[in-house]
């Protein structure tokens, strides 16, 4: 009888979750959001690691970790996060709008001028749309410069 779990299955096939963490409320995703703004991106990365961990279908954890991951210019880690947050919210204005901001940081301006399109098309008054078509627009009228191209200034 010792060797029974609860209902009447074996211990053994009783799945722990001892190794989860439990968060009763969105503290992490707002701890999170906090380091996030106060431009503190491997704080932000690791707890919205640990939120994606504690809920792994969470939107604002995925695009938040997408987010800090981007920032810290480890976008390995954050397309793996867009990957998987694509099927949950499909093309949302968000997503295009993050997705298109990756693409900037990595120097892909026709690939960002595409999503932030995208996300104008579906919706004109977004603010956050319209700073990231400004971005682009000054991203393309200064041109990138390798290291010491300033040293006669």
């Amino acid at each position: 009888m010792g060797d029974l779990g609860s209902f009447g299955e074996n211990a053994d096939s009783v799945n722990t979750t001892a190794n989860r963490d439990y968060y009763p409320n969105d503290q992490l995703i707002v701890s999170a959001k906090n380091q996030f703004e106060q431009k503190n991106y491997g704080k932000a990365a690791t707890l919205f690691k640990d939120a994606v961990r504690a809920a792994p279908m969470d939107p604002q954890a995925l695009l938040g970790y997408a987010a800090a991951s981007d920032m810290l210019k480890r976008f390995d880690q954050s397309d793996l996060a867009y990957q998987r947050l694509r099927p949950i919210i499909g093309t949302r204005v968000e997503y295009l709008n993050n997705y298109g901001y990756s693409q900037l940081l990595r120097g892909n301006l026709q690939q960002a001028r595409s999503y932030f399109l995208q996300a104008y098309e579906k919706d004109p008054k977004n603010p956050v749309t319209a700073n990231n078509l400004e971005l682009l627009r000054n991203s393309v009228n200064y041109q990138k410069r390798s290291k010491g191209d300033l040293r006669g200034i």
